[in-house]
């Protein structure tokens, strides 16, 4: 259904179109495509948006998305950006804060479950309704209008790039159309947390779409002294989503050379590490402790953890 709407979006379908009030808090999600469309209160609009998300509530954000996929590509909105942020998130069914190497990349609900997308093992979102039609719209929706997309891969704006390849990850792909994308912008892309974006929605198509050279190739990056230390953490991190392998001694060493506190505060500009964040911790550093050292406890249940 939310693919279809696009073709209506994209033809100046009236927002107030859309059935919202068959869907919980279906009203709020339309407020807030309004006033992204008019920029009226972007940040309010956001915060609706990615709350649902973040609370298991989905799918009147997913019916929202190819509203946003027309703002976002909007050369001259001024909101384009902040819908670009939001659009992908009804695409990933996990809760903010998992970092493990079974959960992180994988938009399931569940790591245990390896059965083919149909969506109907899910289970449903706290509203009651099934979690995988949310799901699947939005991906669907994304997918649909990949095309329309990937230029914003080129985009001058260094959070456009970071954004579009966070939404593009969640496309299907299985002609690897957006997998051949993320690697042609990744040979010409100077900027070093750029450059991790691509790699991990790379990581991520391949973890919904098996491909061992992507896997290779990955694991090569965080071999590769010659990448700047952003892109090889990246690299360690969605090598190590995409096998059950034991980590190599060399792995562990470049992530104990390349990791540092300030680096790890500038890869919060990462959405995978922002939403992986929590505690007090950055999501790279939840990432290393929950991938590396599983053992440990969470700082909610270390009295000796320090809050930064």
């Amino acid at each position: 259904m939310a693919a279809g709407i696009w073709s209506g979006a994209r033809s100046r379908l009236l927002l107030d179109a859309v059935p919202w009030g068959n869907f919980p808090r279906g009203d709020d999600v339309r407020k807030a495509v309004h006033l992204l469309q008019t920029g009226e209160d972007p940040s309010r609009a956001t915060d609706v948006l990615g709350g649902l998300c973040a609370n298991d509530s989905r799918a009147a954000a997913a019916l929202a998305v190819p509203f946003l996929i027309r703002i976002a590509t909007d050369a001259h909105h001024s909101h384009r950006a902040a819908a670009l942020a939001v659009l992908s998130d009804p695409a990933r069914a996990r809760h903010f804060g998992v970092a493990s190497r079974d959960e992180l990349l994988l938009h399931r609900t569940d790591p245990r479950r390896h059965a083919p997308d149909d969506y109907d093992d899910y289970g449903v979102e706290v509203t009651g309704y099934p979690a995988g039609w949310s799901v699947a719209a939005a991906r669907a929706a994304i997918t649909a209008e990949s095309p329309v997309l990937l230029p914003l891969l080129n985009d001058a704006d260094r959070t456009i790039r970071i954004d579009t390849a966070y939404a593009l990850a969640t496309a299907a792909d299985a002609d690897h159309k957006v997998r051949a994308a993320l690697a042609t912008r990744f040979a010409t892309e100077h900027d070093a947390i750029v450059r991790a974006a691509l790699l991990l929605a790379t990581a991520e198509i391949t973890r919904t779409h098996a491909h061992p050279p992507a896997v290779r190739w990955i694991g090569e990056r965080w071999q590769d002294r010659t990448e700047p230390p952003e892109v090889r953490l990246a690299a360690a991190i969605g090598w190590l989503c995409l096998t059950n392998e034991p980590v190599p001694r060399d792995l562990h060493q470049t992530i104990d050379t390349c990791t540092t506190d300030e680096r790890a505060h500038a890869m919060d500009a990462l959405p995978w590490m922002n939403v992986a964040a929590g505690s007090g911790e950055t999501g790279l550093r939840r990432c290393i402790r929950c991938m590396l050292h599983p053992e440990e406890p969470e700082p909610w249940d270390n009295p000796w953890a320090l809050s930064i």
